[in-house]
């Protein structure tokens, strides 16, 4: 940088009005104009001896020893822009500011309370203004540019500056000399409450804001109660306010439920007169119509028939600008609408490190507010977890968690945790201050609530049977009854009104779900109006209809869109089961257990579908149709044998071949002895015996399945008498019988065994040491498991590689697949890792237990799926 100035100096600053517009608008045309904007600027600074400090986007920083020479050079910049041809009709206005001070050099250029105030002035003006600071015009005194004269624009308060400055512009002949007002502070008195919490996090949220601002007139933030609209739209509107030389007023509509008392409300805030019972609208457009103001409009819902006032006032007063909060849309022409998210959540199932955790917003406000009633509470490895949580289970509602949080005086995180089941309940005590509503999420919920008719009520309430949404069809075919309205029009309403998210689904079909604070408020008013059993059962039923047309789909190349519309109704099945279980409505529960026993398993749900079959099998009887109970059986085993429970299975599937043979359902016998044969691998007689009888079985199931020429069958027994011979570690016998089933399968649906036949290819060359040719046949496997979104397939996939990789020498890479497995196997509830790895001779303890790896395996714990597989295929 050259040799600056020192002492006293004038200083300049100068910036584009409308720059961003400008970019936007002008795209890869914007870059020639700026730097044709920054060559003119750095002519006239040069050609006067000035120095140009710095150029960072559209402004730009000169310093000159001349106060002189700093104006005639703001003359020289505004000239030369006026005169310069622009392209396509655009015309660059450039804002001046220029005050003289004492120079403190730093190692950037310039510090201290001059340069600031040089900035501050040069913000408050328009484009192709120059304003001066009463210091430049003393030291000017008549040395001025000829056809340039001085004017005064009186005392004005500049951003950060306490005291009134005294400001000045040049009238420079030949160029416009009419401004609007200084964007100052000069007469502008805002309104906006104080906050006594510091606020976090919104970051996007509040950048987001602040640009829809810049282009929209109005601009309603919608959401649930406990959001946190009101101090997002407060937050934002301090950062801005000294935008607005009207000011920035604030105006609580929660005390009024007349709309005609809503022109009085604001005109009380602005401070307006009361002129002898003269009409506010007529007052409050008189006033508005003065320069620019921002008026924050909180709590609207319940005054929208007051959407008018908003739209007569816009109307009236070009300069004003309105930010509302609300449950639902004012549905005014030009309002732009906000939907304001809940805070930022971790997953729970994969935390990162505590160090880490803080930076999601949702748990940095619970430390926040926690450490405010009990200064030394901090998240420590024992805690996080149950924190974690409950911003999870709390939807990341701020209040919610403020409420949360305020219970840390008395309860730890763990416990707090172990309350949540009846939230709305634990999370009252806000402070006293506070509104009613805003003293309990309770409050909150019924505040809008309330504010429903009797249709939307009913909808609401009935709504509450749906744990994780529902599509349009399923609503419709649970809550017609009952109901003379069109179901869609009341569900629409309810997501106007905040109560209702209406997300993506499947393809092309939204999704409609409550938040879980508001479902356990709506389970509430359901139990009430005594029609919870009735649809509760429906529920259960739709349902089990849904598992039931999955069951056959979710093994073959369709699986991924199968199993993702199981995904996403997850929650419905697992509160349809809960209801199943707890009712005494078992058949529901067994057609739900039959046909989604392949997702929980696919998808990494073993426990929890485990659980269900332990509840449901444990409560039938014979009444229970053969055909049914067949296929519960199966999804029992299925469920017990990947979990690990071998002797679980076995006794569920020793059942299964019973009843088959009972009923003469030889396609189900030779099924059930396929599915007997792999626990027989893990009986404690010892490998050889147990190969023994698991080959004995699948001769068996062989035979019938060729008998009945029943190729499907066929390779599943093949595939098993492979896993037998893998048992008593004959590779070679493993690999033929693999490659046998896979030419059986050759032309088939079942994508699901082909993928795992593969992978046992792959295994036989791990036990012969063979892992470069053990990695191509696991990647055939792999990348079938990627197509149906496979976790229990990746994770015993990632296993093996773990082990191959080991043994070519890449311990690094080992030990971090060796990390996310263990991490897998934690979240998935697989138990099967450790069979493949005592026939293999292989115990990833080496790589665990090694400090030099310990980075490796901690990254690989923490990596996404996606990272995992492509490094896998990367191999």
């Amino acid at each position: 940088m050259p040799q600056l100035p020192t002492g006293t100096v004038t200083f300049l600053f100068s910036d584009i009005e409308g720059s961003t517009r400008l970019a936007s608008a002008l795209g890869t045309g914007w870059p020639p104009i700026l730097d044709r904007h920054h060559a003119i600027i750095r002519a006239a600074v040069e050609q006067l001896d000035g120095s140009l400090v710095s150029t960072e986007g559209d402004g730009a920083f000169a310093v000159f020893s001349s106060p002189r020479a700093a104006v005639e050079s703001a003359v020289a910049i505004q000239h030369a822009l006026a005169a310069e041809p622009w392209p396509d009709g655009v015309a660059i206005r450039v804002r001046i500011g220029v005050h003289s001070g004492e120079a403190l050099p730093s190692a950037e250029g310039y510090a201290g309370v001059a340069v600031h105030r040089a900035a501050r002035i040069a913000a408050a003006g328009s484009g192709g203004q120059t304003v001066l600071s009463d210091a430049t015009r003393a030291l000017l005194a008549d040395a001025l540019p000829e056809g340039v004269r001085i004017r005064n624009l009186g005392a004005h308060r500049l951003k950060d500056l306490h005291e009134p400055q005294p400001l000045h512009d040049l009238v420079i002949e030949g160029l416009p000399s009419s401004f609007p007002r200084l964007r100052t502070s000069a007469e502008t008195v805002s309104h906006l409450p104080g906050q006594l919490t510091r606020f976090l996090g919104r970051g996007r949220e509040v950048a987001e804001i602040t640009a829809l601002l810049r282009d929209a007139r109005l601009l309603t933030l919608t959401g649930p109660g406990g959001t946190g609209k009101t101090r997002l739209a407060l937050e934002v509107a301090a950062r801005i306010a000294d935008d607005f030389d009207g000011g920035a007023h604030f105006v609580d509509l929660s005390p009024v439920d007349d709309p005609v008392l809503v022109p009085p409300m604001i005109a009380d805030q602005l401070e307006l007169p009361d002129r002898g019972g003269r009409d506010p609208m007529a007052a409050l457009a008189e006033r508005l119509a003065r320069g620019q103001t921002l008026l924050v409009l909180d709590n609207f819902e319940q005054v929208m028939g007051a959407a008018t006032v908003v739209r007569d006032l816009l109307a009236a007063a070009p300069g004003l600008t309105v930010l509302a909060t609300t449950r639902s849309a004012l549905r005014v022409y030009g309002e732009r609408e906000y939907a304001v998210p809940p805070l930022g959540v971790p997953d729970p199932r994969r935390l990162p490190p505590i160090d880490v955790l803080s930076q999601f917003e949702a748990v940095a406000l619970f430390i926040d507010r926690a450490t405010a009633v009990r200064p030394d509470f901090a998240v420590t490895n024992e805690n996080a977890p149950a924190v974690a949580e409950i911003c999870v289970r709390l939807d990341g509602l701020p209040l919610a968690i403020e409420l949360a949080a305020a219970r840390i005086r008395v309860l730890n995180p763990q416990a707090i945790l172990g309350r949540l089941e009846h939230r709305l309940g634990l999370l009252s005590g806000g402070s006293r201050d506070l509104p009613a509503r805003q003293q309990t999420l309770r409050g909150a919920i019924a505040w809008s609530h309330d504010m429903l008719d009797d249709e939307e009520r009913l909808l609401f309430a009935s709504l509450s049977v749906f744990v994780g949404g529902a599509t349009l069809t399923a609503i419709e075919s649970l809550c017609r009854e009952g109901s003379s309205a069109d179901v869609f029009d009341t569900v629409a309403s309810l997501v106007d009104k905040s109560l209702v998210r209406q997300r993506d689904g499947i393809g092309d079909e939204p999704r409609y779900e409550m938040l879980e604070t508001i479902r356990e408020f709506a389970t509430e008013q359901l139990a009430a109006s005594g029609r919870g059993a009735a649809l509760q059962q429906q529920h259960a039923d739709l349902y089990a209809q849904h598992a039931n047309e999955a069951r056959d789909q979710l093994t073959g190349p369709d699986s991924r869109r199968w199993l993702d519309r199981l995904q996403i109704e997850h929650g419905n099945l697992h509160a349809a089961l809960g209801w199943a279980e707890g009712d005494g409505q078992i058949e529901s529960g067994l057609r739900i257990l039959a046909g989604a026993w392949r997702f929980w398993q696919r998808r990494g749900y073993l426990v929890e579908g485990l659980g269900h079959a332990q509840r449901l099998i444990a409560r039938t009887d014979n009444s229970v149709e053969p055909g049914l109970m067949l296929l519960a059986l199966e999804a029992a085993g299925g469920l017990a044998y990947w979990t690990g429970d071998q002797a679980l299975a076995a006794t569920w599937y020793d059942r299964w071949i019973e009843l088959a043979r009972a009923t003469g359902d030889r396609a189900s016998e030779a099924a059930a002895l396929y599915s007997r044969s792999f626990a027989y691998f893990f009986s404690e007689e010892g490998p050889q015996h147990s190969a023994e009888l698991a080959h004995a079985a699948l001769e068996r199931s062989l035979a019938i399945s060729t008998e009945l020429g029943d190729r499907h069958g066929m390779a599943q027994a093949l595939w098993a008498l492979a896993n037998a011979a893998f048992e008593i570690r004959r590779p070679r016998e493993a690999r033929a019988y693999a490659l046998q089933a896979l030419e059986q399968l050759e032309g088939s649906d079942d994508v699901f065994l082909t993928g795992w036949a593969s992978f046992t290819v792959g295994s036989s060359y791990l036990m012969e040491s063979k892992p470069a040719e053990a990695m191509d046949w696991l990647k055939r496997g792999l990348r079938l498991f990627i197509d149906a979104g496979d976790v229990t397939g990746y994770e015993l996939t990632f296993d093996a590689f773990a082990m191959a990789l080991d043994a070519l020498g890449d311990r690094d890479k080992a030990a971090w697949f060796g990390g996310a497995v263990a991490s897998l196997e934690r979240t998935s509830g697989t138990g099967l890792n450790s069979r493949n790895r005592q026939f293999v001779g292989w115990d990833p303890a080496s790589l665990q237990g090694d400090p030099a790896l310990a980075e490796h395996w901690q990254a690989g714990e923490h990596a996404a799926i996606e990272e995992l597989i492509d490094a896998a295929l990367a191999l």
